[in-house]
């Protein structure tokens, strides 16, 4: 463990280590090394030869290919010591592995041949993790959902009591955002491209020359390289680099999924106040330094802090995209090495959690059920009201006296914090011709809650089931959290 430098905390505490390697040196050194092969290869294919004889030998492929994942660091950092200059420094690298093909290494290529292809390659490689993650998300919530969609809950407006909903149905909500998330997410990896090889401004001079201006040739590089690097294709113009609108894009996505998250754990925050639901506490677990008794939802507030990060660092791309001058600057580079590996970093680390939470919350039918009969009689007023005119009273009148009786009953919960006693003054009223027993009878929950259970069976079958069977594979993931 590293105690005397700075170390990442998504790194330390947030990221799993699959997404982690996904933007580490070793897997975008070896990305740039099957990119130097796709481009030789691809040279090779297309008969390029100097006085009749062929540039590129399948002898030079093979000895390239022999050392694609063992790559000699430690040459490459002294190399780019002395030319400060990292792509550089890793050709001359697998130059020294392979002296036979040394020489067409790179060859009619610029750095962001490989630099941008490789960012090209990881991003869609971090957001199909990210998406196998919401998938499962999805499911766990749609699994609660399923179990509680009967269970009546005191809903809220303005956090104030209302119309009683159930906590399934709550739960669909959640889900209904996540939902849209991953179908913004699926049509930005599915539009992703790679850059290809186009040269120092995009204009494909270096390869008019290697090809003697052969223009049909010329157009089948990047499909080439773009086929064998498992893309469909290649972005059609370009300037030196991808457009960095392409990052603003799949930093949007992960700012989305993250406001969905946020979403989700503020109002399990609130819950867990209400002492309704609650995220899970481990046995060990201490929920204060000076208060032993408090179990915080310290999980939720972690992604709503985590979230918070990753909303705002979508304004990195966003302003990088907006301020590139003409066909490159490289102002764009320091930023996008932060900005994009620790935006995937913190959703990874936020919907392991999410993925924790869901999986564990306990819900504590009780005191929902007595948060809910205390509001319940100001909410059935209206049904009362029904079955006082049906017995023969005058809705007008009713109207009036129930608000009265409101009122008073309101005050004596709030003023005098006292139980709500609204149905026993109502039936103490001999306007109603109403006994509190007949009364009573109307509380039962299940009456208040509208079209809610079937709203979810509807929901779950309709919308989320597809969804999941059309992504079966990727379901199943457990998340670990490390602290």
């Amino acid at each position: 463990m590293t105690t005397d430098r700075y170390v990442s905390p998504l790194s330390e505490r947030y990221a799993s280590r699959e997404m982690q390697y996904i933007f580490s040196q070793d897997k975008k050194f070896k990305t740039w090394r099957k990119l130097w092969i796709a481009l030789a290869e691809t040279e090779m294919e297309l008969g390029l030869c100097e006085n009749g004889k062929p540039v590129i030998t399948q002898e030079m492929i093979d000895e390239l290919k022999e050392h694609a994942d063992d790559i000699n660091y430690e040459t490459a950092r002294e190399r780019e010591k002395l030319v400060r200059h990292d792509v550089m420094s890793h050709v001359y690298a697998y130059g020294q592995q392979c002296p036979k093909a040394a020489g067409i290494i790179h060859l009619g290529a610029t750095s962001c041949y490989v630099g941008d292809n490789t960012d090209i390659i990881i991003m869609r490689e971090a957001l199909s993790l990210v998406h196998k993650k919401l998938v499962s998300v999805i499911d766990e919530l749609a699994k609660f959902a399923d179990r509680y969609k009967s269970l009546p809950t005191l809903a809220f407006t303005h956090f104030q009591p209302a119309q009683p909903t159930t906590v399934g149905k709550r739960a669909t909500l959640w889900a209904q955002e996540f939902l849209m998330d991953l179908e913004d997410l699926e049509y930005v990896m599915g539009s992703l491209k790679l850059l290809g090889s186009k040269g120092t401004t995009g204009t494909q001079a270096s390869f008019l020359e290697l090809f003697n201006g052969d223009q049909e040739t010329i157009d089948q590089i990047d499909p080439m390289i773009a086929a064998k690097m498992g893309f469909c294709e290649c972005y059609a113009v370009s300037g030196q680099t991808y457009s960095r609108k392409v990052d603003t894009r799949v930093a949007n996505i992960l700012a989305g999924i993250a406001a969905s998250a946020h979403k989700m754990s503020n109002d399990i925050r609130l819950l867990q106040h209400l002492k309704e639901v609650e995220e899970p506490f481990e046995k060990n677990q201490i929920g204060s330094s000076a208060m032993a008794y408090k179990r915080n939802p310290m999980r939720s507030e972690r992604i709503a802090s985590l979230s918070r990060y990753v909303m705002i660092d979508a304004l990195n791309p966003a302003i990088t995209s907006a301020t590139q001058w003409f066909e490159r600057t490289l102002d764009d580079s320091a930023n996008k090495r932060l900005s994009v590996p620790e935006g995937f970093l913190a959703i990874d680390g936020i919907l392991d959690l999410c993925l924790n939470v869901v999986d564990g919350l306990v819900v504590y039918d009780k005191v929902i059920a007595k948060h809910l009969m205390a509001e319940l009689p100001f909410m059935a007023t209206e049904n009362i009201m029904m079955d006082a005119v049906k017995n023969g009273g005058n809705r007008q009148e009713l109207h009036e006296k129930i608000r009265e009786l409101s009122m008073e009953a309101g005050k004596n919960v709030k003023a005098e914090g006292k139980e709500n006693n609204l149905l026993a003054l109502i039936a103490e009223d001999s306007t109603f011709h109403l006994s509190f027993e007949e009364l009573s009878a109307a509380m039962d929950p299940s009456k208040y809650v509208g079209r809610a259970p079937i709203q979810v069976e509807k929901f779950l079958t309709d919308v989320v089931k597809p969804v999941l069977e059309a992504n079966s594979e990727e379901l199943g993931i457990k998340a670990e959290i490390n602290v």
